[in-house]
């Protein structure tokens, strides 16, 4: 058969449903400066769908600093990979202050969170190591444990006993291949809005020999007394042997970095192949990414409207009966009983009619007949916002409940 003749009868899971849900459901426009109030299809909208946590996206320091790293470097500069001929004072400038925030000796600068996580994985383990994972892993780590040529045991979902099971049977293996044992989990799980279990996961270091790679992605710059990430909430910074963070979220940028011991940080730079044959990270967003760090380190008020909004949110919810499942987080799930076509519906008139734009999350990435809508608070989100999304939320499960979207549908103009 044809490639393309295959691919055509199989566009995948979501891409099935691309010729109506294109431009509104996926790959929506959402216009107008970063805010929490933005233009969806010529219409304002409250907008709970981007992961600006601390509300640095259009931050006027922020904005000065990536104009002046613009005008003064270009685009283009550095010119090369690090390794080559790509690397500056700044970049390593960042590199020294992102470790000690995060409290490891070194870090090493990555051009893209996912491709990232992709090549730590990668670069990390050899076919005699067996790496042992939480089943609610984020993409970017199955895509990295596919990498993995060697064994790989997956725990039940924040399950120490399902860890500690896993690993017994990693030991096992690792006695007979004389390789050793990665751990993998995230800080903050960005669909619950479940904290990973790091410090249960690192005392089983007192029964098990094995490393700990944590995607902190959520987490860092939101989590913690300084906002270091989900292991200084936890108090357990020198438990975790690998931190990796993104600047996708709480630094409002594009890249990543991993944090460890000098020594583990220096092999990183020599044999993450996505770095060592990529361009270095644009000069522009360093700099940036330099003024980002300086406000989230010295403002903690930011990380303070954040929880503000997330708590009063997550509150205001509960307290009208919604199932916010198991979040400890900022992160906000709503979960609602209904069928694909309600999802459809609902979310339509949440925005056609409330002006109120979040994400929907349906099977299967979450079991069939439940609905998903997710709610990113952030720090520039107002009480007006959460006030009038409550009262959006309470009509619509009303409506959802009583059989209204089942019985009226509503279509994309």
């Amino acid at each position: 058969m044809d490639i393309f003749e295959k691919i055509a009868k199989h566009m995948g899971p979501i891409g099935q449903h691309h010729k109506w849900s294109h431009g509104y459901f996926s790959f929506p426009k959402l216009e107008g400066d970063i805010a929490p109030h933005m233009n969806f299809r010529g219409k304002e909208h409250l907008v709970w769908s981007l992961n600006n946590y601390l509300g640095l996206a259009n931050h006027p320091e922020v904005r000065e600093a990536d104009l002046k790293g613009a005008a003064e470097f270009g685009m283009a500069y550095p010119m090369g990979a690090r390794m080559m001929s790509g690397n500056s004072k700044y970049h390593e400038q960042l590199e020294q202050e992102l470790a000690a925030f995060v409290g490891k000796p070194d870090a090493f600068l990555l051009n893209y969170g996912y491709q990232g996580m992709v090549s730590i994985i990668d670069s990390l383990v050899d076919r005699n190591d067996v790496i042992v994972y939480d089943a609610e892993s984020h993409a970017c780590i199955i895509d990295g444990l596919r990498l993995h040529m060697g064994k790989r045991f997956v725990y039940k979902h924040n399950d120490i006993d399902s860890a500690r099971k896993q690993l017994e049977r990693a030991t096992k293996l690792v006695e007979q291949s004389g390789g050793g044992i990665l751990v993998i989990t995230e800080g903050v799980f960005g669909m619950s809005g479940a904290q990973g279990k790091l410090k249960e996961l690192v005392d089983l270091k007192k029964e098990f020999n094995f490393r700990l790679l944590i995607d902190d992605a959520h987490g860092f710059g939101t989590m913690g007394p300084t906002g270091a990430g989900t292991h200084e909430e936890q108090n357990c910074i020198d438990g975790v042997d690998v931190y990796f963070g993104t600047f996708a979220k709480s630094m409002a940028g594009i890249g990543a970095f991993v944090a460890s011991t000098e020594e583990m940080t220096n092999f990183f730079r020599y044999n993450m192949r996505s770095q060592t044959f990529a361009k270095a990270l644009p000069m522009p967003m360093v700099i940036g990414l330099l003024k980002r760090l300086e406000l989230l380190k010295n403002n903690p008020e930011l990380r303070e409207k954040l929880w503000n909004v997330a708590t009063t949110l997550q509150k205001g919810l509960r307290e009208r009966g919604f199932d916010l499942g198991v979040t400890n987080t900022m992160v906000t799930p709503v979960f609602l009983k209904g069928e694909l076509l309600e999802a459809t519906a609902l979310t339509m008139d949440l925005r056609e009619n409330y002006g109120i734009f979040c994400s929907i999350v349906v099977y299967p990435v979450i079991p069939k007949g439940l609905i998903e809508l997710r709610l990113i608070p952030t720090a520039v989100h107002t009480m007006e916002d959460v006030q009038r999304t409550l009262d959006a939320f309470s009509e619509v499960s009303d409506k959802l409940k009583s059989g209204y979207y089942k019985e009226n549908q509503f279509s994309i103009a």
